[in-house]
């Protein structure tokens, strides 16, 4: 193992840790419910796999009403932190790209991450209804042209230099503090790196490890803001680390295609009452003539 690659590992233990220590002196409560940790483990699965996890947890918890709106991104971004973060030490350690690409992607995403946190947090409830719907219905277009095969091939890089250096950290840049808002990094991420001229494997590294590092990061504003629902986050994480060692070690691939078109359907019906749940709160403040 290389002294950088080590370094980031290093680095990203150190980070996994002070998220977690923030988290424990800051929470009211450290237990998760059965239901919260079953919906962490299935979520996080098919992550692993390369499904996503925001889009179809909000969907989960838009269709039963478990967290607010307001209180959706900083709870998926706290609660599946921790399986980001295993994810992270497998693909990192199985894939190799160099390591000045992932090192620099990685510092872009956190801190638009960070900048990012501090907006969302504050953001009042029908904001985040506005935008976590658009994020909704960007994902199921992307999660449609992937399995399309609209979405660009790539090359057999596993580097960047040049301008496509700069183009993939000012576009990891802006995907960190998008991810904030609840619209997750790695269909975009994956888009990013092929157009960039990348080996399409160079994108689970990358988009892993920025999620990794990032987001902790944001989710110290989450917590700090109290803008976030805390038995969902625990049963996210409880339930998410050891679904993504079955998946990762043991199960390693599934009909993703499949699958993919199920998420359409119903990121497609979550995005529709998110904005629906917007357009009644707009109506509802406007004062009576």
């Amino acid at each position: 193992m290389s002294q950088a690659k080590l370094a980031l590992f290093v680095a990203l233990g150190v980070f996994a840790v002070v998220f977690v220590g923030y988290w424990v002196a800051s929470a009211r409560t450290l237990a998760a419910r059965l239901l919260e940790a079953l919906i962490g483990f299935v979520t996080n699965f098919f992550d692993t796999l390369g499904i996503g996890s925001f889009a179809t947890t909000t969907s989960i918890y838009k269709l039963f009403h478990m967290v607010p709106d307001e209180h959706i991104p900083g709870t998926l971004n706290i609660g599946h932190a921790l399986p980001t973060v295993v994810q992270a030490f497998i693909f990192i350690a199985a894939v190799q790209v160099a390591m000045p690409t992932l090192i620099a992607m990685i510092l872009a995403s956190v801190l638009g991450a960070w900048l990012g946190a501090g907006v969302v947090a504050g953001l009042p409830r029908r904001a985040i209804q506005i935008g976590m719907g658009a994020a909704l219905l960007v994902a199921a277009m992307l999660f449609a042209a992937s399995n399309l095969n609209l979405m660009p091939g790539g090359g057999e890089a596993m580097s960047l230099d040049g301008w496509r250096f700069w183009a993939g950290i000012a576009g990891n840049f802006v995907l960190g503090a998008l991810m904030t808002l609840g619209i997750g990094l790695y269909a975009p991420c994956m888009i990013l790196v092929y157009l960039l001229g990348m080996h399409p494997l160079a994108a689970f590294p990358i988009m892993m490890g920025s999620c990794a590092f990032l987001m902790p990061v944001g989710s110290l504003r989450f917590i700090a803001k109290r803008s976030y629902e805390e038995y969902p986050a625990l049963g996210l994480a409880l339930g998410g680390v050891p679904a993504v060692l079955i998946a990762a070690l043991i199960v390693k691939s599934l009909p993703v295609r499949t699958l993919r078109w199920g998420v359409v359907v119903v990121v497609l019906y979550t995005a529709g009452a998110m904005l629906y749940s917007a357009l009644r709160e707009r109506g509802a403040q406007q004062p009576s003539s």
